[in-house]
């Protein structure tokens, strides 16, 4: 039997998205990890990453090699997931401005605005304060992020964002499922998946 706690393997959804900045960040974190593309993996890894990317050609590509299903299942019996920029999506309940017929994973009791901050030219980035990352502010890029406009009373939200008066969860939690707008794979500032990797190990 794998020892979950010393080495989890962890995949990535890998049929659309930036797969291999989270592998690099994932294996630096202590994890082995897989790439998944066949419903078989699914069954292969102790916790998934959902990188950013598009999150409509990411579920119609879900769909098309049968993972939908076998991932839905996975989640709902507690596996852990991260998902950033279009993982934040993929792992809401709900999605505002969504494509006809957009479909997600689901497991956060969110609603989820897609590119909520713009287009690609509105990109930026911002320095959040994550008590549970410690006392060094997270560098935080955003590219066509999405924002949280809802949450249910069992999501945590570990950082916003103000914008025109209001402020916008853009990292959350709820129990093993984590998600952020941002994306912390192409900072350096592994701490994130540190974070997720022993959240996966303690799962």
């Amino acid at each position: 039997m794998r020892d979950v706690t010393a080495q989890p393997t962890i995949g990535v959804l890998a049929v659309q998205g930036d797969v291999r900045e989270h592998v690099r960040a994932l294996e630096l974190a202590g994890a082995r990890t897989l790439a998944v593309r066949r419903p078989s993996e699914v069954a292969a890894i102790d916790g998934l990453v959902i990188p950013g990317g598009e999150s409509t050609t990411m579920d119609k590509l879900c769909r098309i090699f049968d993972l939908r299903d076998p991932l839905v299942a996975r989640l709902q019996a507690g596996m852990p997931a991260y998902g950033s920029c279009a993982g934040m999506i993929m792992l809401a309940d709900r999605i505002l401005d969504g494509h006809r017929d957009q479909q997600t994973l689901g497991g956060i009791d969110m609603t989820v605005r897609r590119n909520a901050f713009g287009r690609q030219v509105d990109s930026f980035e911002d320095d959040l304060r994550i008590r549970e990352l410690g006392p060094e502010p997270v560098r935080a890029v955003f590219i066509r992020a999405p924002w949280v406009e809802e949450i249910g009373d069992d999501v945590h939200v570990l950082a916003s964002v103000h914008v025109e008066g209001t402020d916008h969860p853009v990292a959350v939690r709820q129990g093993n499922l984590l998600a952020t707008s941002f994306h912390p794979e192409v900072t350096g500032d592994h701490r994130f998946h540190q974070f997720f990797v022993d959240m996966v190990r303690h799962a």
